[in-house]
């Protein structure tokens, strides 16, 4: 008998495995998609840990403030992974008028938050590329403790 031999249908298990675009390291605290627990984003691209003096003293007046989405508080961050974008739209926000387009989680298509393509008032110009990310669906993964 040879032994590449495939064992019978009966005897294959099949199991559906979840397949990430983007896995971020384990040695980081990350946020993960809390319905499918895809990564989102490393700690460190959230915005109020951003470094350098400018960054960190604009950053000190931004953490004051908080951040609304439609299901509650939200986190603001450089960067994701993990997630679509739709179409941008110009909607009036608390903070003014701004063009957003809605971002959703590639693993689940749950709807997450929002990414900021063009802030139309020029002290929400900082928000431009960013992503804003609803706690309601984020979980703390990766040394939190």
């Amino acid at each position: 008998p040879e032994l590449s031999e495939e064992p019978p249908a009966e005897m294959v298990k099949m199991t559906k495995s979840k397949t990430f675009q983007a896995y971020l390291p384990n040695c980081h605290r990350t946020y993960s998609c809390i319905h499918c627990r895809a990564h989102l984003a490393n700690h460190d691209e959230l915005i109020s840990k951003a470094s350098g003096f400018i960054r960190d003293l604009m950053n000190y007046f931004l953490t004051k403030m908080s951040f609304q989405g439609s299901q509650g508080r939200a986190y603001l961050f450089n960067s994701v992974v993990n997630v679509g974008c739709g179409p941008a739209e110009e909607r009036v926000l608390l903070t003014g008028l701004h063009a957003v387009a809605d971002i959703y989680c590639e693993n689940c298509k749950t709807t997450l938050g929002w990414k900021y393509e063009h802030a139309f008032e020029s002290s929400q110009k900082y928000k431009e590329g960013k992503f804003i990310i609803e706690l309601a669906h984020m979980i703390k993964d990766n040394g939190w403790e």
